[in-house]
This record gives structure tokens, sequence and C-alpha cells, in this order.
């Protein structure tokens, strides 16, 4: 696609960027098919090369981008299916995450709007008030039906979350046993609240692992969510207040690995070379970070797994689209699975979103909500009798739809490995 910025235009390194990955399109079509919401829409402007056609005219027009745009735009998950199709590697994610950005700053949305986005933004990436607001929604259940789809849907979500405090509330864990590596956790911002299990199995297996786990008091959002949603000076905020403690603890503390696991935080950590080039100050140290950051089961095939159970249940892994087409990671999942007793079963279109993506559930419900069925019928035919992922996202949209009980990988690793039982396993066994 050709574009038509001015070379002034091009002075502006964010314009260069978007134009240089623009004019990679030559609209050949393949990211239609795997596009989700083309898939259920049928829409060009809802496909990525439509997509990519809008920003590209949103950035040489300039002013105020049209409803249209904006809407189209709001559509996109943000998955990367597209990214993993596209035969000339067109950087989608970047592109994507340029026109939310212009949008946040030029496009006024209505009132309501305004306030549903700034209070997700607020409460997710703040466990205190996350935590508050988690107390407080049992009173609003009962009214979810007269919220409106996406305020009602949010309160109606929250009966399947309970929140809780993490068995491991310092920040660093000793194993009484000689320690073989030193690896720093990031704890997500919704994981401090409704995924202590998550978090609890994550540092059980690490420390049976002969791991020390230091989990740094100044990390406190990735930026993740807030860069999604176009807020990026709030993103950057946060990803320089992660980066200098990672690498404080990388080059004091001697730590070897960032481990995430929540995929939608690891894609985000893994990008701070780029969230943060143009940084002067944090540029190298970003890319440092982002050198060191690995999703848990990249670090559990690398130390590897030592299994003492052999739990004979067949389990759906769910790939979050975050990890196989944001990070490429797909076999690990299984190869860990597979080694610690598990018969490992492939949900069909598992290249198709989960309609979580972030804040996405919560900003499109309809969509969401299709996706989510639809993603759910899929885990039905498996006839697993657990579904497995990396992500509390999914696990929460998927859980939604699907009968199956529902659990993050690293409870399962942690369970082979001498852990106790996933909770949501109770009637298994």
């Amino acid at each position: 696609m050709k574009t038509m910025f001015t070379e002034t235009d091009l002075l502006n390194p964010v314009i260069r960027g978007a134009s240089a990955e623009i004019e990679k399109c030559r609209h050949y079509g393949f990211c239609t098919a795997t596009c989700p919401t083309y898939v259920l829409l049928g829409d060009e402007l809802d496909a990525p090369r439509g997509r990519v056609d809008l920003i590209g005219r949103m950035l040489e027009n300039g002013g105020a981008p049209d409803p249209e745009t904006v809407r189209h735009l709001d559509r996109c998950l943000s998955c990367l299916s597209c990214t993993t199709t596209c035969p000339t590697s067109i950087d989608y994610a970047k592109l994507i995450d340029i026109g939310r950005e212009y949008i946040e700053e030029n496009y006024r949305r209505p009132l309501l709007d305004r306030l549903l986005r700034t209070l997700i933004a607020k409460l997710l990436t703040n466990p205190g008030l996350f935590r508050l607001a988690m107390s407080t929604a049992v009173l609003g259940r009962p009214f979810a039906g007269l919220l409106g789809k996406r305020l009602g849907g949010m309160v109606a979500m929250t009966r399947s979350m309970k929140p809780a405090r993490s068995a491991f509330e310092g920040h660093r864990v000793i194993p009484a046993e000689p320690t073989a590596h030193r690896v720093a956790l990031l704890e997500g911002c919704v994981q401090k609240v409704i995924g202590t299990d998550i978090t609890d199995a994550t540092v059980r297996l690490l420390v049976r692992h002969g791991c020390e786990v230091h989990k740094p008091a100044a990390v406190r959002c990735c930026g993740s969510l807030p860069l999604h949603m176009g807020r990026g000076h709030e993103a950057r905020h946060f990803a320089r207040q992660a980066v200098a403690a990672w690498y404080d603890s990388i080059v004091r503390e001697g730590v070897e690995a960032i481990i995430v696991n929540a995929s939608g935080c690891g894609t985000t950590v893994k990008d701070y070379g780029h969230i943060l080039i143009d940084d002067p100050e944090f540029a190298e140290r970003a890319r440092i970070v982002s050198e060191h950051a690995m999703d848990i089961s990249e670090w559990m095939v690398k130390v590897g797994l030592v299994p003492k159970i052999s739990p004979s249940l067949k389990v759906a892994y769910h790939d979050p689209c975050s990890l196989q087409h944001g990070q490429r990671v797909i076999s690990q999942p299984r190869e860990l699975l597979k080694k610690a007793g598990f018969e490992v079963a492939n949900i069909p279109e598992r290249h198709l979103c989960c309609g979580s993506a972030g804040t996405y559930n919560m900003l499109q419900p309809e969509i969401a909500s299709q996706l989510g069925e639809r993603k759910a019928a899929n885990v039905e035919r498996t006839r697993a009798d657990i579904v497995a992922t990396g992500n509390i996202g999914c696990m929460t949209q998927i859980g939604q739809y699907a009968g199956t009980p529902m659990v993050h990988l690293v409870e399962l690793l942690d369970w082979a490995t001498g852990g106790p039982k996933p909770p949501a396993l109770a009637s298994l066994l």
C-alpha cells in the first residue's frame, strides 16, 4: 500500500514507523482467513488489511478521526493471528497500537464510553482498587441486567471470581535446598487479586526446581493493558518503572530470567525494547530486560520438568493469542504436559481468539460472546477432562461458556511435580 505522508510528516518517528509498516501491505488477503472479526462479520474493514488502510488514511488526514474508523479499529482484538499468516511480515502489533494511541489523543468519545474506559484502566492496573471493586461487585450483581451490556457484563463476570491473597506475600522466596537459579516473577495485576492460585503454583513449581524467586516491589503494572487501550503515556510510565526494577535485579541480584505466567503481559515485556526505543534513558535497559523475559513454559523446558505423579487425564490445551501469535510459544506447553503424563488434545480452530483479549470482552461484549461460545463448542469437541491455558483472561472468558474445568498450565505442572491438586479439579479423580 502506498502512503502519502509528507516529508514533514516523516520527521515524526511514529509516523515514519507506521508508514514503513503500512507500505509492506500488498493486500494479498491471507490475513482475512485467520482474523476472528472478519470470520464473524465478513466486513473488509474488520479485517487486518482493511484496518491497515484505515490507519494510513487516519494518520495522513490528521485531526480527529471519524467515528466509523474508530469503530472498526476498536473491534480489533489485537490477537495478532494476522501476523503469523502475513507473507510480508507486517508488524501489525506496532501499527494497531499507533492507531489506538492516535485515537485516544485526537478523538473525543461519548461521555459514558470515556468513563468506562477510564474505570477499566484504573481498576485493573491497581490491585488495591480492583480488590475493593471485587468486594463491592456482589451488591451490583442482582442489577447487572439493568446496567447495560458492557457494565452489566463486567459485573456479571465477577460471579466466578474470588478475591484472595497469595501465600507468598514477600518479595523473595528462597528454597530450603541449595538453588541453581535466581529468577524474577512478574505478578500480573489481576492475578494479584483473583489469580493467587496461579501465583502460588508458579512459585512452588520454581522453588521445587531449584529457583530462588524475586518479586520486586517496585514493579506495579507491566503496561500491557493501558498500551492496548491507546493510553501510551501510561503504558510507558509503567514500563519504565518495571525496567528500572528488573534491570537492577539483573545487574545487582544476578537474576537470570524474568518469568511471566500471564501471556499478555509477557508479550508486552518482551517488546519493551521497542516500546521504549526512543527513550534515551531507558532504551538500552529496556532491551536487556526484554531479552531476559520468558514465559513460564519456556523456562521450565529449559530447566527440565521433574514429574512425581502421572495423572491419567486428557487435557485440551488452549493457546492464548499473545503466546502463540505474539511470542510464537506453541510447542513448549504441550511438551511439558506430555512429560507430566497428561494426554494432550488440540482444540479445533486453535488460531482463533476466545474473545478475552485483555479488555475486549468488557468493551466489545457482543463479538466477545460469539467468540467465547465458538471456542467453548470447539473445546467440547475434544472430550477432554480439563482445559489448560497460559492466561487468566482466557480462563475467565472460556469458563463462562464451557463446562469443562479450566486451569492454568502451571497448576497442572505444580500438581504433577508434587504440589496440591488444582482447586478447579476437586471433582475429578
